[in-house]
């Protein structure tokens, strides 16, 4: 029979036709069945904002590992598709395409701009279901949504209303971060603090009545125009006379009084405090406590309002240099200095952010937040590694109430309508941006859709709320709401809750949590029982993938030039538990040459299975009738180390311990497998006599690939699903369908997940194979370090024993060592004096002695180790003089040093070398 086997394993020609079978097939698809029971995962919904990064590889493949894992293990397993909109970061993509057409969303509308913000995702949707694709990914395509689609839409309306009815959602005013570019709200997680070097200004503030002044230190001048109060600590013996008194605001002129309160820090700056309520968060709370108007300075856009008087208009930032120069001219600046501290950024484009007061939407977090930290104590949900539990706890104890209103046109909208007869007396005195319809008035009605009439007065002219909801709003919901919540599906019934969720740490908070309590709230029942964090993925210089820094190479790219499954091993096994992921292409030659090794070993088991005229007699490790002591030492050690293997693998996916399986599934099948099992039996297989060596050589690593191939599938699909196929229909051609063989499976993917047989662990067989092993390398050493051939010339060695039960278990594996080590003669015995003329390895209870004489030069080899040793010492003398010489240790670079000791070091070591070598020549 012939193998169409190309030389070289070509990724290009392989994934595409295999992933259009699993896909055609229905391999991907899990419906309700009550007789299996699920897994679910729900993939974390990349945004659409372009295309999917390595940090994206990174966790999809964690999650197409366990998929795939489970489904082989027998599970009705869904992995759950879907995308998010991303509210902000969309609606800023989309806006940058409109100036670059030298336009903008207030120019074309909010209509037209949402549309256009459709077709973009429609786009971006596109190129990321490809790169899944391509990645391998076995979602249920057939269940794909998105944040805004209409199931998803009605559930977020169902969700809003269900909170507001039980008083967790509410509107008022309240200070919250706002972004002066994208003119919205935010909440704590979408800010970025960083540090910034600053200032510190001191400013002299005149009592209004007799002389002196107060003196205080901010960073921010320019908010000094909204003061409407100094504070100072009621403790601060320094103050104790002048609380109560007024000093006058300079620039302004304004009088302001002079407060006591405990917030004060008496060590900071001069120890007194400018209250500016409607610019600091602090400040508000400070205002509030103690009765103070919080003018508004800085407008919306991030320039000064007319509060701030002869300085409306200014970019905050030039206000700040103004007033600092006026305050110079008249004498009231008393004292300036640099100053580091941590300010405020946006997640999205990097704007120093703005405090400020305005009327938006709130969830009541305290109330949600109980019930979620108890299932994390009690270990309903565990969190992998379990030091992130610790995060979460930080996260739930200190949560604030969460601000879900946005001032963005791309989003789900607020399903809130605001009766146009009657008054809101909260938004007549809201701070809230002068643009239409944010002044429209009215008292608000939660509904799904427009209300027939006010419930307070009877009307029936509405308007709905303009703003939209935060992302994560919608995003919160996703485990349940892609199951068709909030209708009881049979999909929400059977695969509610899922699994496991895979993510990174940096959203712990603001999504994993939120999800939690969602599902708390909303079923009753937890989202996931298994969270598995990750790190993210950096260059191999430790730095942050990003195109500025161009080192964020389109995974496309990569799975073109090394292939999917080349990709996704070596991205795994470069991870570390927890740990970021330090990548470079250079690495994923890695995975690449892994499988052609495989490739490689697989066609060469393939082959002779096809060469062979009979494979009905291949015995069956897998029947129980079968006997180990019936098999040649290295079938016994592969089958132990086989079912080693196996338990391990499937103890570090249980412990999401991914870089450990793909690292034992990688030594046991390029070195275990490939370096030494099909090495030793190639004579054994190539036979040309029927014998029952051959068939069980054969049927042995006709099971070994097998169960190898079903190991490594979930880490590297396309390659095994080729091999498998291969093998499959081969055995089936033959007749030859040992056990569970590739002959009842139409796909690997649906394959049994391998059990660990113990009948066929051995730890016998480990030892004395493991001492063979340790033999033969020892031997090609002596080779290397000779510069001989790996096969020729043949060699002789004595093996001196200590221990004489040693000296018989190792007799009857003569030939083996001989064959392995390409011995023309091997003599062994218990304590045997050493050969003269020969080189020695030392191993444990044993010595091994390999002849030279006859095999090398000795004379000539002797020479050539005198003058590199002679050589050597010269430069060891060097070395020590320069080390000896204080002048070039003071004076020399402190690198140029350290190398010069790394250099000696050596040295010495290659001294010492060559002079055993010389030695054992005699």
């Amino acid at each position: 029979m012939e193998l169409n086997l190309p030389p070289r394993y070509d990724p290009a020609s392989v994934e595409g036709r295999w992933y259009r079978f699993w896909e055609e097939g229905g391999y991907f698809k899990a419906d309700p069945d009550p007789k299996r029971k699920p897994y679910t995962i729900v993939i974390p919904p990349p945004n659409v904002t372009g295309m999917l990064h390595l940090g994206h590889v990174l966790n999809i493949t964690f999650q197409d590992i366990l998929t795939r894992w489970r489904r082989m293990q027998g599970y009705n397993a869904l992995w759950q598709p879907g995308t998010d909109h991303a509210g902000i970061a969309m609606q800023t993509v989309v806006e940058r395409m409109l100036e670059a057409e030298g336009t903008s969303r207030h120019a074309i509308g909010r209509e037209r701009f949402v549309e256009r913000v459709w077709a973009v995702k429609e786009k971006h949707l596109a190129i990321i279901n490809e790169q899944l694709r391509r990645l391998g990914a076995s979602l249920d395509w057939r269940r794909e949504r998105f944040t805004m689609d209409e199931g998803l839409s009605r559930a977020v309306r169902e969700v809003f209303i269900r909170l507001y009815q039980k008083g967790l959602v509410y509107r008022d005013k309240f200070m919250i971060n706002w972004c002066p570019n994208h003119r919205t709200a935010l909440s704590n997680d979408e800010v970025v603090h960083q540090t910034v070097q600053g200032g510190l200004w001191w400013i002299r503030y005149p009592f209004k009545e007799g002389q002196g002044s107060v003196t205080v230190a901010t960073t921010r001048p320019e908010t000094m125009l909204g003061d409407t109060a100094v504070a100072v600590n009621p403790d601060d013996p320094r103050y104790t006379a002048v609380v109560g008194r007024t000093v006058i605001l300079p620039l302004m002129n304004r009088e302001i009084p002079v407060i006591a309160d405990p917030y004060v820090d008496k060590e900071f700056g001069t120890g007194a405090l400018k209250i500016t309520p409607a610019h600091d968060p602090n400040d508000f709370t400070i205002g509030r406590r103690h009765g103070l108007a919080a003018p508004c300075v800085i407008a919306p856009d991030g320039t000064m309002s007319a509060e701030a008087g002869p300085y409306a208009g200014l970019d905050r930032f030039e206000c700040r240099k103004r007033v600092v120069a006026d305050l110079k001219a008249l004498g009231l600046l008393e004292k300036h200095e640099t100053h580091t501290h941590e300010v405020g950024h946006c997640q999205r484009c990097d704007t120093v952010l703005e405090p400020y007061i305005s009327l938006q939407w709130f969830v009541r977090m305290k109330p949600l937040a109980e019930r979620a930290r108890k299932v994390a104590e009690n270990k309903s949900i565990r969190f992998w590694p379990a030091r992130w539990e610790t995060m979460y706890y930080h996260w739930i104890d200190t949560v604030p109430d969460w601000p879900i209103s946005r001032q963005l046109w791309w989003g789900h909208r607020i399903p809130a309508w605001y009766c146009q007869d009657c008054p809101d007396p909260k938004l007549a005195a809201a701070d809230r941006p002068p643009e239409p319809p944010y002044g429209i008035g009215g008292f608000p009605v939660v509904s799904a859709s427009q209300p027939d009439k006010c419930p307070r007065c009877g009307g029936t002219r509405f308007v709905q709320d303009a703003d939209v909801l935060d992302t994560w709003f919608s995003s919160w919901l996703w485990p349940f709401s892609t199951l068709g919540w909030p209708d009881e599906t049979a999909d929400l019934r059977h695969f509610y809750p899922t699994d496991t969720l895979v993510t990174g740490p940096d959203i712990l908070g603001f999504w994993v949590a939120r999800m939690i309590m969602a599902g708390l709230e909303f079923l009753d029942a937890i989202p996931f029982r298994d969270v598995f964090i990750h790190g993210i993925v950096r260059d191999d210089q430790g730095r942050k993938m990003s195109k500025s820094l161009g080192n964020s190479p389109d995974p496309l790219d990569v799975m073109n030039e090394y292939g999917a499954d080349a990709l996704r091993f070596s991205i795994i096994l470069i991870t570390a538990t927890g740990q970021d992921a330090f990548y470079s292409n250079e690495k994923v030659a890695i995975g690449r040459n892994f499988a052609n090794k495989l490739w490689n070993a697989s066609r060469l088991v393939l082959t002779n299975l096809a060469e062979s005229p009979d494979l009905s007699d291949l015995s069956d490790p897998t029947d129980p009738s079968y006997r180990p002591e019936d098999l040649a030492l290295e079938d016994r050690w592969i089958l132990s180390r086989l079912t080693a293997t196996i338990g391990a693998v499937t103890e570090s996916l249980e412990s999401f311990r991914f870089n450990e399986a793909a690292s034992t599934l990688y030594d046991f099948i390029w070195h275990e497998l490939c370096d030494w099992y099909l090495e030793v039996i190639k004579p054994r297989i190539r036979s040309a006599e029927a014998s029952a060596s051959r068939f069980a050589a054969q049927g042995v690593v006709a099971h070994v690939l097998d169960r190898a191939i079903r190991l490594l599938h979930p880490f590297a699909p396309f390659l095994t699903e080729e091999i498998w196929q291969h093998l499959g229909k081969l055995l089936a051609r033959r007749g030859a369908l040992p056990g569970e063989g590739p002959g009842p499976a139409p796909s690997v993917m649906i394959a049994p997940w391998p059990q660990a047989d113990e009948r066929w662990r051995n730890p016998e067989a480990e030892a004395t194979f493991g001492q063979v092993q340790e033999i033969v390398r020892a031997i090609r050493n002596i080779r290397k370090k000779m510069g001989l051939a790996d096969r020729t010339p043949r060699l002789r060695v004595t093996l001196s024993i200590a221990d004489p039960a040693t000296e018989v278990m190792l007799r009857p594996h003569r030939a083996l060592i001989c064959d392995q080590a390409a011995l023309e003669d091997l003599t062994s015995g218990v304590s045997l004096p050493k050969p003269p003329a020969s080189a020695t390895a030392v191993l444990p209870g044993m010595e091994a002695y390999v002849a030279l004489e006859g095999v090398i030069d000795l004379e000539a080899e002797r020479k050539r180790l005198r003058d590199q040793l002679d050589k050597a010492r010269k430069f060891l003398e060097g070395s020590e003089r320069k080390l000896a010489n204080a002048a070039f240790l003071e004076k020399a670079p402190k690198e140029v040093v350290e190398k010069e000791y790394q250099q000696n070091a050596r040295l010495r070591e290659d001294i010492a070398r060559l002079e055993a070598n010389l030695a054992e020549l005699g």
